[in-house]
């Protein structure tokens, strides 16, 4: 059973990384410092999206509008972060 909830915290660790690296790059799209007519950046916006729309998507319904202001990335990381420490201080010392 530990071992699941190691695969489990692995899996919000890498999600995490995947939510800063899709909102780094969503910056650097919306700068002009990357182009999205380069394929690899193109591959690679759309994989960020595809992964983290969905996800990302019930927290901009349910928050207000902010104007050009995303902060749902940053909502959705601190819901992770109080996932993995409700995992590793209240379930994984109770698992055998």
């Amino acid at each position: 059973m530990r071992a699941l909830l190691d695969v489990i915290l692995i899996a919000l660790q890498l999600y995490t990384w995947l939510l800063i690296a899709s909102a780094v790059l969503s910056w650097l799209i919306a700068f002009n410092v990357v182009n999205t007519r380069n394929q690899f950046v193109s591959m690679l916006w759309d994989f960020l999206y595809r992964i983290t729309e969905p996800a990302l998507r019930p927290i901009r319904s349910i928050m207000p509008n902010l104007g050009g202001i995303d902060i749902s990335p940053v909502i959705l990381i601190l819901i992770i972060i109080f996932i993995e420490k409700v995992i590793t201080n209240y379930i994984y010392p109770n698992v055998l």
